[in-house]
């Protein structure tokens, strides 16, 4: 078959299309035929290096959906032809075949495309992740989702209404606000506005967001303090480089920073969270939006596009 591989760190480059066996799957495994696989901004911190060592040569990805292509002589929760998608692999999902741990291996219903199915794993997960178990949101409370038109703030949109939260979102583009918009936010402003800020305590009576959504924090972390409400809460979802905050701003606030990242989501953690999207995609309250659909062997543009700025949903990859 053929799969991406990396022989060493570095640009976009370093990944190139290779011929290798096909896998086998070994107990409570399956491998599954991929159709469509996701594209998520850790992959290009991890093809650089920043996320620590890796034997060598290796395939990046843990986002895909397909058809189950073969299971293990244990594996009794899925069959072989069944549509289903990933949260992770053993060997990774920029492949025509990836073989997976069955705990990573979830139904995709009918209605859901293999390209919609590959949006699910890391945005999905991250936006309930970020918004139920790390926010803690509650209904009645107002979040802020900043830079809201990508695969997490799409979702995040979607899950905070569910909850019945009050949705202030920020986009980049026209066209990126109009789907936020689509999607339910209450509120949509630029966030290359100067005024958003003023914009935003307006919208809250000048109390200020009990949660912020935060996909940028190097950038807007230190402003994100002053928008809080007493008790307010910013998960940091993405950071590209270092940031300066005046701590008085917590502190007048009661106000709390938290971290996430998915590599700390305990397996208990992680079958809430997919029961949570299962239900959300059973009962029509989240819509998964692609962005761009960008052949296998272009892997490198696509590591390029998927850290541009003004996405509207997820990029995947076609086999």
């Amino acid at each position: 078959m053929k799969a991406i591989r990396i022989h060493q760190f570095g640009d976009p480059s370093v990944m190139q299309l290779q011929d290798v066996p096909d896998p086998q799957p070994g107990a409570g495994q399956v491998v599954v035929r991929l159709h469509a696989i996701g594209v998520n901004p850790v992959e290009t911190y991890i093809r650089t290096g920043i996320y620590g060592p890796r034997t060598f040569p290796f395939t990046p990805g843990a986002d895909g959906a397909g058809v189950v292509d073969s299971v293990g002589p244990d594996v009794t929760r899925v069959k072989t032809g069944q549509r289903v998608y990933l949260n992770g692999s053993v060997t990774g999902t920029y492949a025509e075949r990836a073989p997976c741990e069955i705990k990573h291996v979830h139904a995709l219903p009918d209605d859901v495309s293999f390209a919609q199915g590959a949006a699910i794993g890391v945005p999905v997960a991250t936006a309930y992740r970020a918004l139920v178990h790390r926010a803690q949101a509650r209904a009645g409370e107002t979040v802020l989702v900043h830079g809201a038109t990508g695969g997490v703030g799409t979702a995040a949109v979607q899950f905070a209404r569910a909850l019945g939260m009050t949705v202030i979102a920020t986009g980049g583009t026209e066209q990126g606000r109009a789907l936020v918009k689509s999607l339910g936010a209450h509120h949509v402003l630029d966030h290359h506005d100067p005024a958003r800020v003023d914009r935003i305590m307006d919208l809250t009576n000048r109390k200020g967001v009990d949660v912020v959504l935060e996909m940028l924090a190097n950038v807007n972390l230190a402003t994100d303090l002053t928008l809080l409400a007493k008790f307010g809460r910013v998960v940091v979802i993405g950071s590209r480089g270092p940031a300066e905050i005046l701590p008085r701003d917590t502190m007048s606030r009661d106000a709390d920073i938290r971290g996430m990242t998915l590599f700390n989501v305990t397996d208990t953690e992680m079958t809430s969270i997919h029961a949570a999207i299962a239900a959300a995609m059973e009962c029509g309250t989240l819509k998964l939006i692609v962005d761009e659909e960008i052949p296998l062997a272009q892997a490198a543009r696509a590591h390029e596009e998927v850290m541009k700025n003004g996405s509207s949903g997820k990029i995947v990859m076609i086999p």
